[in-house]
Order: C-alpha cells, then sequence, then structure tokens
C-alpha cells in the first residue's frame, strides 16, 4: 500500500508542476494582431488576456471614436486568430498525463 500511495503522490506532484509550467507559458507567450494596415496593434497573451495596445496618431480622429474602436476589436480578433493558429501546432498536453473526455 506504501509504494502506490508514494508513486501517486509524485505523479500528481509531477501533473502540478508540468501544469504551472502550462500556465506560466500561457502568460509568457505573446501574440500581436494588427488592423488598418498597422495602425493599431494589440499584444495578447495565450491566455487571451489583452496586454498592450498601439494606436498611431493619425488614426485618432474625435468625429469617428466607432472607427477607432472597430480597429481595436479586428486587431484583437487577428491576434486571436493567430494565437490559434499557433496553439494547433504549439501548445499541447504534456505526455503521461492521460486526462480524461471533456464532457462538451
Amino acid at each position: 500500500m506504501g509504494s502506490g500511495f508514494s508513486k501517486m503522490k509524485k505523479q500528481a506532484r509531477a501533473m502540478e508542476q508540468q501544469f504551472e509550467k502550462m500556465r506560466d507559458d500561457m502568460q509568457n507567450t505573446l501574440v500581436e494582431g494588427t488592423s488598418g494596415n498597422g495602425l493599431v496593434t494589440v499584444v495578447v497573451n495565450a491566455a487571451k488576456e489583452l496586454k498592450e495596445i498601439k494606436i498611431k496618431p493619425d488614426c485618432v480622429d474625435k468625429n469617428d471614436v466607432e472607427g477607432l474602436q472597430d480597429l481595436i476589436l479586428a486587431a484583437y480578433a487577428d491576434a486571436i486568430s493567430k494565437l490559434a493558429q499557433d496553439s494547433k501546432s504549439g501548445l499541447s498536453i504534456p505526455k503521461g498525463m492521460n486526462l480524461p473526455p471533456l464532457g462538451f
């Protein structure tokens, strides 16, 4: 009984470390999205958190706030799209982690 429990504890610790690494990777992986031929640029992390917005001054028009809002949304959508493409080839579940199927 003792060795089986000890082995399970080690596996649990290893899984916890793998999840911490995945969480850190998600926080540190940054993707840039742009719109309006580079007028607006946003940076998001793999957790889809908006980290930075860059707006070129010549795109700011007080009479067209909606246009600027659209450019920001489009840049964010571009970043999320790039993130999805990157995640298909990069982020994966570490080997040895037998996760149950998700009930979606």
